[in-house]
């Protein structure tokens, strides 16, 4: 590939790359600089793939990986987090998180292909979720994300929203995001169309310099009113959506 101007490539393999999932700088990110980490792989994952965020571990737990004793055969990563996985304290989030980051085993530290892992072990790419379905590689981890089309939509608008507002997402924006994902849908979730419906949402359109921190109002459990008048504008369109398409 010459020049520096885009142009669409045809991949010989597309379960060797293609897309985000593959991408270099995310695979190495979520890495450790001698290592992979499904931990770290499949928790990025779930929160910006999945919109799942996963839960701090409790206080007090050992999040260190038990290590290789001196003269012993060199233990794969999956050998050492099933290790870790036998601990109660550690095995409800590790049974959620690290079936998603095995998928990208294929991808070493930096994001390049591999088929034998750091202890010289066939890579084993795959891995059951909590809720039995089964993920092997870079092609069941996007089969996974096919099943709800919506979920990376809705997961990448509220994050886009969260950044042109300046603040975080409360239970007084979800009818907006929804409105925004429903709109988009049309669209094929194009990027473009996320973008549109973000800035002609009501939240955007009436967002505020004010800090609601700082804002003097009754009721510290409800939003304040500038915030309040765009949640009561956001819930009033998407009902009239919603009565448009029952009427047809």
């Amino acid at each position: 590939i010459y020049g520096s101007r885009f142009r669409r490539v045809g991949l010989s393999n597309p379960d060797e790359r293609g897309g985000l999932l593959a991408h270099g700088a995310i695979l190495t990110t979520t890495s450790y600089p001698d290592r992979t980490s499904p931990v770290l792989r499949g928790k990025w994952l779930l929160n910006n793939m999945f919109g799942l965020p996963a839960p701090p571990p409790p206080p007090g737990v050992d999040t260190n990986l038990a290590e290789t004793k001196p003269g012993a055969k060199p233990q794969s990563i999956r050998e050492r987090l099933a290790q870790h996985r036998r601990d109660p304290g550690c095995a409800s989030c590790h049974s959620v998180i690290d079936p998603l980051g095995f998928a990208l085993e294929n991808f070493d530290a930096i994001g390049g292909w591999r088929t034998v892992d750091e202890s010289g072990r066939q890579v084993d790419a795959s891995g059951n979720t909590v809720s039995g379905a089964k993920v092997e590689g870079l092609s069941g981890l996007r089969a996974l994300l096919l099943e709800q089309p919506e979920q990376f939509p809705r997961t990448v608008t509220e994050k886009l929203l969260a950044y042109a507002l300046g603040r975080r997402l409360d239970y007084y924006d979800r009818p907006a995001v929804r409105r925004i994902v429903r709109d988009a849908a049309a669209h094929d979730y194009r990027w473009s169309s996320l973008i549109l419906g973000i800035v002609k949402s009501p939240p955007f359109l009436m967002r505020s310099s004010e800090n609601p921190s700082k804002s003097a109002h009754a009721d510290p459990n409800q939003p304040p009113p500038r915030l309040r008048r765009s949640a009561e504008a956001s819930a009033k369109a998407e009902g009239s959506a919603r009565r448009v398409s029952s009427d047809n």
